[in-house]
């Protein structure tokens, strides 16, 4: 019973996607990152400088909008290389690449910023779910999945020892109105944050935190505790 109910409500897909995101792909590649992003470093100290910005930056649109270029998304984004792969045997293919691609962000005073930054890939299952009648998934229905799965997975990276500061989670909901440069704004916006942090450490201070800031709390999730998917028993099976 519990079980039907839960599937009739959708609260089970949003936190599976971020279950499935974490373990069948952010647990494998983020403990790697650093060591992608000293290697590059190492040939182009310039372009990484500020190492708390060696992270992933995983845009969360709530929308699920979710674009395969960057490029297209926002022409002040452009891609620059790929990091060193990473190789692996996964569920019987061998050799599985993983790889993350590093960008160069042009901000208004036409200053370059590079990370590293890609999409939440599950939000096109989520977007996809909306187009395809079996699923009857609403726009609304989506838009409470996108901030369940935002929320879920960042209370996973939080609880993840092996996963600590090597990502940067970038939720947002787009304006109404079309802006060209949204997108490029809102990670220059963190990248800023970042250095500004890592200023803060050296100097022995607490960073400036703008009144800008997109948090979980201010995201107005309007999802309670009780609305989050429960295990069906409690005796460990």
């Amino acid at each position: 019973e519990l079980s039907e109910m839960s599937e009739r409500s959708k609260q089970n897909v949003a936190h599976g996607l971020a279950w499935s995101y974490y373990v069948g792909y952010l647990k494998i590649v983020l403990p790697r990152l650093k060591k992608s992003m000293e290697e590059f470093s190492r040939g182009n100290p310039n372009l990484l400088a500020c190492r708390k910005t060696w992270k992933l930056h995983i845009l969360i649109p709530l929308s699920c909008d979710v674009y395969d270029d960057l490029e297209k998304a926002d022409s002040n984004i452009q891609y620059m290389t790929d990091l060193t792969e990473t190789t692996l045997a996964r569920a019987g293919t061998k050799k599985r690449v993983y790889k993350h691609s590093l960008y160069a962000i042009r901000d208004e005073e036409n200053q370059l910023w590079h990370c590293a930054v890609e999409y939440a890939t599950p939000l096109q299952s989520l977007y996809a779910m909306s187009q395809d009648e079996c699923a009857a998934f609403s726009r609304e229905e989506r838009l409470e999945q996108a901030k369940l799965f935002y929320r879920t997975l960042e209370e996973i990276l939080k609880g993840s020892k092996e996963c600590a500061d090597t990502y940067r989670l970038i939720a947002y909901e787009e304006p109404e109105e079309a802006e060209t440069h949204f997108l490029s704004r809102e990670i220059v916006w963190h990248l800023w944050q970042e250095h500004h942090e890592e200023i803060a450490v050296l100097e022995g201070s607490r960073p400036h935190s703008p009144c800008t800031a997109l948090d979980s709390a201010e995201l107005n999730l309007q999802i309670s505790v009780s609305d989050l998917p429960q295990p069906l028993r409690t005796d460990g099976f």
